[in-house]
């Protein structure tokens, strides 16, 4: 176990590189903030630096930036609010990116998509009103996401393609792409995100970031929050521990207009290193879901999880652990809340959508029946009872954030090999082959209500990339428990999450679970090249 921790540990730092030291950042007046959020705070409290100095600095280097993370930046709103801000509230000041998919009144409120590319919100989503009021934010502009959040990468028809700030050409991953891009591109301090199966595991793994997703209901939805498909938490992408626990003491608690909302303990970020980690349980299950890892994954997530396990005093347990996979179910379900803000622009709108959206449209019209939903909702129990099982025998569960690092950026999955969606893509004539078979099937289901179900169990067995992305994550959306991506290292060049899962509410649990990790094996707060740059034009 020592030789595994000590191996785990050497690569970890040589892996990574050199981790940014907020200490030289403070020196450095003509580049954004390149420590966490909270240390930009103490600076501005302590008086080197200004939050409209800050925000001028982050202003040109979203304008210089080649990773197009950000949809919409405004610049006016930005310089009045760092002029006003109070640097004695928790986020007083720092500039903040907000995802493109949540609502800021007089935004750009377009769901990443051509097809309401003029709408304008006219209301704040609740948590950003928290955020705005009780954090004290600069709020810097809109980042990039997939359209409607439907796809774990970051390329639409309204914005382009994000790229990945430790490799131009990789993704980012999804929906909280430009999130993760801008946070990790040094452009700014912290940045929202949503989580719905994944959205900020997913590119918080692939960017090297600390992505958290809470107990569902930790962090309101409202004012406007969907009955189902009750999985997405909203969150942050952040570069520190500290700076996701100041999120939950800004953002977090009851409101309202969410009745899944859950009351807040208060005191997230005071309470940082309180537990006894200890003797905890840990079974570590790098494919959870049965997914399929890439080279070099599984053993960087055992090293990784040995270190943290041998550092606190853990005890591995070894069960089985194997809860089904619903990423179809789960998409087929979650698309009639889309349905239902198209409206009556389906299907007229399908040539504005993605490719990958309106294929997920055709095929949920045609699937998605009563008995579907019936064979959905026994998944999902039968998901609950395993995981509830598992968290009898063990306190945490780790696995892998993403079957591997980063790929292209502009594909729509990992690999486009026997890729349905590719496929049923490829050509005009291709679409409509695919539609009309569609249609068949819904007709053909009027006479056999179980037809849709047993043809998407054997697409998801014929074409395995159409449920592998975010398999590893949605497991966590779908039983509602706390789960959190820390960076590992990397491979091939690339950074990669270790994703651990912990029981219902005991997400203080999981912020000291990542602080240890942070403690021993510190991570790069901003992606090498961003880092690199940035000394060299101090």
């Amino acid at each position: 176990m020592v030789d595994a921790v000590d191996r785990a540990t050497r690569s970890h730092k040589e892996s990574f590189g050199p981790v940014v030291d907020s200490g030289e950042d403070k020196k450095m007046t003509d580049t954004p903030w390149q420590g966490d959020a909270c240390s930009l705070v103490d600076a501005f409290r302590a008086g080197e630096r200004s939050p409209l100095e800050e925000t001028e600095a982050s202003l040109a280097a979203i304008s210089e930036s080649k990773l197009n993370s950000f949809s919409f930046v405004d610049p006016e709103r930005a310089r009045e609010s760092a002029r006003e801000a109070d640097v004695s509230l928790p986020f007083g000041g720092v500039p903040t990116a907000i995802k493109e998919l949540e609502q800021v009144k007089g935004w750009p409120d377009t769901g990443a998509s051509l097809v309401f590319v003029d709408r304008i919100a006219d209301q704040n989503s609740n948590a950003n009103l928290r955020l705005f009021e009780r954090g004290g934010v600069v709020p810097m502009g809109m980042t990039t996401a997939s359209e409607f959040g439907g796809l774990n990468v970051s390329v639409t028809k309204l914005n382009g393609v994000t790229h990945n700030p430790w490799r131009h050409g990789s993704t980012v991953g999804g929906s909280s792409g430009g999130a993760a891009a801008s946070v990790a591109g040094g452009l700014v301090s912290l940045a929202t995100g949503g989580d719905g199966g994944g959205s900020i595991r997913i590119p918080a793994g692939y960017t090297g970031l600390l992505g958290m997703k809470g107990t569902f209901g930790r962090i309101t939805r409202g004012p406007v929050a969907f009955s189902r498909p009750n999985t997405v938490v909203s969150g942050n992408l952040s570069r520190s521990v500290r700076d996701a626990a100041r999120f939950y003491d800004v953002c977090a608690g009851l409101d309202p207009y969410d009745p899944t909302s859950l009351p807040s303990p208060g005191n997230w970020e005071a309470n940082l290193g309180t537990h006894d980690l200890s003797g905890l349980r840990v079974a570590v299950v790098p494919n959870l879901g049965g997914i399929t890892l890439e080279d070099g994954v599984e053993q960087r997530i055992r090293d990784e999880a040995a270190a943290l396990i041998a550092d606190n005093n853990m005890v591995q347990v070894d069960i089985d652990v194997r809860p089904p996979n619903l990423a179809a179910q789960w998409m087929m379900g979650n698309l009639s809340t889309l349905l239902a803000e198209l409206g009556p622009l389906w299907p007229k709108c399908a040539k504005d959508l993605t490719d990958e959206v309106a294929i997920g449209l055709y095929l949920s019209q045609s699937m998605y029946n009563l008995r579907t939903a019936a064979v959905a909702e026994q998944m999902r129990v039968e998901a609950n009872q395993a995981m509830a099982r598992a968290f009898e025998q063990v306190d945490l569960i780790i696995a892998a954030s993403n079957p591997g690092p980063a790929f292209a950026a502009e594909a729509s999955m990992s690999s486009t090999e026997n890729n349905l969606i590719e496929k049923a893509k490829s050509s005009t004539a291709a679409k409509g082959a695919f539609r009309a078979a569609l249609f068949g099937t819904r007709l053909a289901s009027t006479f056999a209500p179980k037809l849709p179900s047993t043809l998407l169990d054997q697409v998801s067995e014929r074409f395995p990339e159409m449920v592998n992305m975010g398999a590893l994550t949605i497991i966590s959306n779908i039983y509602g428990n706390p789960a959190v991506s820390i960076p590992a290292g990397t491979v091939r060049g690339l950074p990669v999450g270790m994703q651990v899962l912990a029981r219902h509410h005991e997400d203080p649990l999981l912020f000291d679970v990542a602080l240890a990790v942070e403690r021993e094996r510190p991570w790069p707060m901003v992606a090498p090249a961003v880092s690199d740059a940035a000394a060299v034009r101090s």
